[in-house]
């Protein structure tokens, strides 16, 4: 490589990595210039420091530590820090925007895997699949066991969802081809974008006391922290469906454990306050039948994995050869976006 090629940092811890980029991309980025490789498994803000000596653009990723916010002024050729995951609020200050850097991210590739789970949880929840299967497998009896578990069609339900971002619309594109009045709380939806999505804006409190189902995919901001509480979930009708693959900061975690005990409603929750969350949990009460839990796992997937890493190579491409990035995140975004 000549003295000439730019410089490419590459800010993964060594499991990130491995998720993100396939020998494809490795070779495609190998080929755009100069890459340095953390050598260890994991990466503190003096490898950071290093690994961005001279580099013009940067690959970030889960397990990066966030940028000193005097970073350009250390590092004045760096163009782009192009980040395979989806949030960059803790990850690159708002300094560095105004600084001139620019950042791209890889929030579109993992909505689908969201969406996806978000339909997975709704229907199993509708059915009634695990109840299905856990009194079967417990000795119930064939037609008792299915007299006993309610059984309702999607398609029927008024569906709210919290949120118009990459992941709320992938959501409402999978759930309006099924039939479902989908009722979306968010300001910065617009009536005409609602109208090409196929569904309805409302309030909060009105959506909550409508929906048969509720999805939060907002992020999370000082005016949507803990923005469901008691009194929030106190306007859900009994059987309502609560699903949470967003942020744990949006609920009143307490006030949702009461809920759920109560029996009155459903969840299926996918974040927490405490993550990972504690073997000594309420939330992992096998008594407590009403509520499904999982690991932050909603946007993990393969496909979306390599996908998210492919799209960042591309966008450093892009940048190298002066074309338009597809994926950037500028500074009027950055103060209502996860």
């Amino acid at each position: 490589m000549n003295e000439q090629a730019p410089v490419i940092a590459v800010l993964l811890t060594e499991r990130t990595r491995r998720m993100m980029l396939d020998d494809a991309a490795i070779a495609q980025l190998n080929a755009l210039g100069e890459v340095r490789w953390p050598t260890g498994a994991a990466i503190d803000a003096t490898d950071v420091d290093q690994l961005l000596h001279g580099a013009v653009a940067c690959l970030t990723g889960w397990g990066t530590p966030p940028f000193d916010p005097a970073a350009r002024q250390r590092h004045p050729q760096l163009a782009l820090v192009a980040h395979s995951a989806g949030s960059v609020r803790t990850l690159v200050p708002a300094r560095l925007f105004d600084d001139g850097i620019r950042v791209t991210h890889a929030a579109s590739k993992i909505a689908a895997s969201v969406a996806e789970f978000v339909v997975a949880e709704a229907l199993l929840a509708m059915r009634g699949i695990h109840r299905l299967h856990h009194q079967l497998r417990n000795g119930g009896e064939w037609l008792d066991v299915r007299a006993a578990v309610p059984q309702k069609l999607l398609g029927s339900r008024t569906v709210g969802i919290v949120g118009a971002g990459y992941v709320g619309r992938a959501v409402m594109r999978l759930l309006v081809p099924f039939g479902c009045r989908v009722l979306v709380v968010d300001p910065f939806l617009h009536d005409s974008e609602a109208a090409a999505l196929g569904v309805f804006r409302a309030g909060l409190n009105d959506m909550l006391a409508q929906a048969d189902m509720v999805s939060l995919h907002a992020p999370v901001l000082p005016e949507t922290r803990r923005m469901i509480g008691a009194r929030e979930l106190a306007l859900l009708r009994p059987g309502t469906l609560f699903i949470n693959t967003a942020r744990a900061e949006l609920v009143d975690e307490a006030a949702l454990l009461a809920e759920i005990r109560s029996g009155r409603i459903e969840a299926a929750l996918d974040v927490f306050d405490n993550e990972p969350l504690p073997q000594d949990s309420p939330f992992r009460d096998p008594a407590l039948a009403n509520v499904t839990i999982s690991p932050h796992a909603a946007g993990h997937t393969n496909e979306a994995h390599l996908a998210q890493g492919q799209a960042m190579v591309d966008e450093i491409g892009r940048l190298l050869r002066r074309e338009p990035l597809q994926h950037e995140v500028s500074r009027a975004m950055l103060d209502r976006m996860a």
